[in-house]
């Protein structure tokens, strides 16, 4: 028997799943606005998913998951790279905000991706592909380094002290997925 821990994990990635397929549903019908729930600001926010993904301006998590406003705690940096920043944020969702689930959300035709294969950048940039390039080394298919870099972010929010052992305590669930900018459409990992 499921506890009431395991049911709120599980409804969070049912509402992930089902969101997206409500984005695949309106885009094919050629219907794009959706209803924008809200949540009113004196009851504070309670997202059911920390969504981390790129700061693409094609990927926008609230639409792809069909989601309201206080629904999602997104992060959102180029690459989906994960630092010291994103990690506290992510701590901070799921420590204080009791947040369920945490999605490493990739995409195809990454920019930061395909910038750290070229050996691309400079100034800043250069720090966010750095975090990238060791992961990718060597590989020559894109496909294979955007995943292979959502699996590096996966892995650096496990290496959180606090998001491991919420975990552990079945508090917590760690997912990545990798969303298709053509298709509209969430490949869940």
């Amino acid at each position: 028997m499921k506890n009431k821990q395991e049911n709120k994990i599980e409804a969070a990635i049912q509402a992930l799943i089902s969101g997206n397929k409500k984005f695949l549903d309106a885009k094919k019908s050629g219907y794009s606005h959706q209803t924008i729930k809200t949540v009113p600001a004196k009851n504070g926010q309670n997202p059911y998913a920390v969504v981390v993904t790129c700061s693409d301006s094609r990927v926008p998590p609230e639409h792809i998951f069909a989601a309201g406003i206080g629904e999602l705690f997104v992060i959102r940096t180029a690459g989906n790279v994960i630092g010291d920043f994103e990690l506290g944020s992510i701590e901070y969702a799921v420590g204080h905000l009791g947040t369920p689930v945490v999605l490493v959300l990739g995409h195809n035709h990454c920019g930061a991706v395909a910038a750290a294969m070229e050996g691309h950048g400079t100034g800043n940039i250069k720090k966010v592909l750095d975090e990238i390039m060791p992961v990718i080394s060597g590989e020559k298919d894109v496909d294979k380094c955007e995943n292979l870099n959502i699996e590096h972010s996966f892995y650096r929010i496990s290496e959180s002290e606090m998001v491991r052992d919420l975990i552990r305590k079945g508090e917590v669930k760690l997912i990545s997925g990798k969303y298709d900018i053509e298709t509209g459409g969430v490949e869940f990992f």
